[in-house]
């Protein structure tokens, strides 16, 4: 039977970590806010939006929340961005995505300081990561490797195919990969044996956006399977990118979804956050 990697337990240890570490800081006159921004109304990201505050509180940071109309300009958003880079008290700024047509998404990303940006996609530090210097870390491929490692489940040497090449997770996993001294290889919904090259994976991580996508036939026997997919059916029931199913019974180990990977991408932000507020 395959280990279920529990992700909302594993959140829950980081949370409970941080809560401690905020607590130290503000007996030494340290605070900070994060500050979040949500553009229009989508269910999703509202979704999200409050997960986030309900974490912030729990480890005892502040949350501030600008909820501006779908209709709000680009040149507000980055004049709202701007105000937040100058106040101190704000550690982390985030930006919601996605953002309503009309709104440059990398203009808003590279607006927010390197600095406060607490999600990890400001070109600083993506750069910073490539060339293994300090930087925030994209939050869902941090929240991976302490899946990983805080399940027991060596990396190094081992063959990870991962499966997905987008600035969030995909290229972010692969060199965090290979600073754990894994052998990495990245697929995409272009690469031919797509099924062949999943079979080799000792860690396979799927990050593909398309709805059980992965069956029995692309995984190897012992291999450990993140799903980082989620999809929510006509009854509201969620799924991955992956037939779980099917797939359990031949892994060592296995994310569910929901409760794998969703849980961990909050903890690994409110890390950030915390970061932040050490090095202010």
């Amino acid at each position: 039977m395959a280990l279920l990697i529990d992700g909302k337990r594993i959140s829950a240890e980081i949370k409970d970590e941080l809560k401690e570490e905020v607590a130290q800081l503000k007996e030494q006159g340290i605070t900070g806010a994060l500050a979040v921004i949500q553009v229009g109304n989508d269910p999703a990201s509202s979704v999200y939006v409050r997960n986030k505050k309900r974490a912030c509180e729990y480890i005892g940071i502040d949350s501030l929340s600008y909820e501006l109309p779908e209709e709000t300009s680009q040149d507000e958003l980055l004049a709202l961005i701007d105000k937040l880079n100058k106040e101190e008290h704000v550690k982390g700024i985030l930006v919601q995505l996605p953002l309503p047509e009309g709104i440059d998404e990398d203009a808003v990303i590279r607006a927010i300081s390197p600095k406060k940006d607490v999600d990890g996609f400001h070109p600083e530090n993506v750069g910073a990561l490539m060339i293994g210097q300090k930087g925030y870390i994209s939050c869902t491929p941090a929240g991976i490797i302490q899946l990983l490692k805080r399940s027991d489940i060596d990396i190094e040497g081992k063959h990870c195919v991962i499966v997905g090449r987008s600035n969030i997770v995909g290229k972010p996993m692969a060199i965090l990969m290979l600073r754990e001294n894994a052998t990495v290889t990245v697929t995409h919904s272009k690469t031919r044996n797509l099924k062949e090259i999943c079979k080799e994976a000792d860690i396979l991580i799927v990050a593909i956006g398309k709805k059980e996508f992965i069956d029995a036939s692309y995984v190897k026997d012992g291999a450990v399977v993140i799903d980082v997919g989620i999809h929510r059916d006509e009854n509201n029931k969620l799924s991955g990118d992956v037939k779980f199913d099917e797939v359990e019974q031949l892994c060592s180990a296995i994310t569910p979804v929901p409760g794998g990977v969703g849980p961990m991408t909050i903890a690994m932000l409110m890390n950030n956050c915390v970061e932040a507020m050490r090095h202010e």
